[in-house]
């Protein structure tokens, strides 16, 4: 469990603060709004109206004593740059902000942020590459040339076992899972049969995961 101080609770920072409390974070949110404050309660340990870009707020905060300050503002990208910045001048271990263009990213990153999140283009990554595809079903990118993807079996391997179909000398893909009705199954061999209700989880690069799969 980490403690968590999440500044900016609009869309992207609301649902951020519900997935940390699903995953029992203790987060501390802050949002100059009473309303977004009030909607957000039962859902964190703590909340404080207040200015994030206040220095004498930020450090009645205890800055400190949290694990990660998320920076989640994103209709005023110079509210977003100063609380970065005074976080990370607070002591703050670690700043992840916001950022809606690359100009957004690399001025969060000069002036105090540890990492940037951009959910506006990992978002439209994501679906162009899960809905340009027939094959794809999910993914994660893991870094610039490497990915998991979770696709459907190919017609032609239907009824083929792990070992025949040999995608790891052929492609130097790795299946690392079998999904089935919503769950995964990571005892495979090179004998597990693929069958035409299953998905596969594979990994791999990129070049090699679209020349495999058509992509």
């Amino acid at each position: 469990m980490k403690s968590i101080l999440l500044i900016g609770l609009g869309r992207f920072g609301k649902h951020i603060a519900l997935n940390l409390n699903q995953l029992g974070h203790e987060v501390m949110a802050v949002d100059h709004r009473e309303e977004r404050i009030n909607e957000i309660l039962p859902f964190v340990t703590n909340a404080q109206i207040g200015d994030s870009t206040n220095m004498e707020f930020l450090e009645s905060l205890g800055i400190r004593n949290f694990d990660v300050c998320i920076v989640a503002i994103g209709n005023n990208f110079q509210s977003s740059l100063e609380t970065t910045s005074n976080l990370k001048e607070l002591g703050a271990k670690l700043v992840v902000s916001r950022a809606a263009r690359d100009v957004q990213a690399k001025f969060l990153l000069r002036n105090g942020a540890d990492e940037v999140v951009y959910p506006e283009k990992q978002l439209a990554k994501w679906t162009a590459i899960r809905y340009a595809s027939n094959h794809i079903r999910d993914y994660v990118e893991l870094d610039e040339l490497h990915a998991i993807f979770e696709v459907t079996i190919p017609k032609a391997w239907l009824g083929m076992t792990i070992g025949q179909i040999d995608i790891r000398k052929k492609y130097n893909i790795n299946i690392m899972a079998l999904k089935e009705n919503g769950k995964m199954n990571v005892a495979i061999t090179p004998d597990t049969v693929l069958t035409e209700n299953k998905t596969m989880l594979v990994l791999g690069e990129y070049r090699a995961l679209q020349k495999c799969f058509h992509i």
